[in-house]
């Protein structure tokens, strides 16, 4: 008895749609359907592979594919005008908003002191806090103040000893804020 078998099988149409064809004795049906997965899939490899070329990450060693050159201004950078130089953006200012708001938090609750520190009182005042008593303070405004203060030194708005800082070890660690108009 042949021909009582039947099977279904998926076929994709020019919309996408997934569209189930039943397989039995008509052999054109099955064979139109697997002749339609093979071409969607011959397209699906062939936009893949153009993907590839451009891949900076492929193994596909081609030499359309251009390797970013280090000297070059824009090397590093993301594309202008995308979503990645955006957000890249939007982090730069809130970051400069954390700075500023550590800044103000050490000349409130920080000491005017003489810069050089031996009294002679030669190099002008300077505003200190030792890193304990700004913990206490900073903590409720954000959790990243080691990173913040990290970055204000890398702006050279506050200097203090050491690469990093550690509650409890590093407590009675000075921090000085640089600026020079406190007088």
């Amino acid at each position: 008895m042949m021909g009582t078998n039947s099977q279904s099988t998926t076929t994709e149409t020019e919309g996408d749609v997934h569209a189930p064809v039943q397989c039995s004795n008509d052999t054109a049906v099955c064979i139109a359907s697997v002749k339609g997965l093979k071409e969607n899939w011959q397209k699906w490899s062939s936009e893949h592979q153009q993907y590839q070329k451009h891949n900076p990450f492929s193994h596909d060693a081609r030499p359309s594919v251009v390797a970013p050159q280090t000297r070059q201004d824009d090397y590093g950078r993301p594309l202008q005008g995308s979503l990645t130089e955006q957000r890249g953006k939007d982090a730069h200012t809130h970051i400069s908003r954390e700075v500023q708001e550590l800044c103000k938090v050490i000349r409130n609750i920080g000491e005017l002191k003489d810069k050089d520190g031996d009294g002679s009182g030669s190099s002008g005042k300077v505003i200190t806090v030792e890193f304990g008593k700004l913990f206490e303070h900073y903590v409720t405004i954000s959790n990243k103040l080691v990173g913040i203060l990290i970055r204000a030194r890398k702006q050279r708005l506050v200097d203090f000893e050491g690469e990093m800082l550690w509650q409890g070890k590093d407590d009675h660690v000075v921090i000085t804020l640089v600026n020079r108009n406190l007088d």
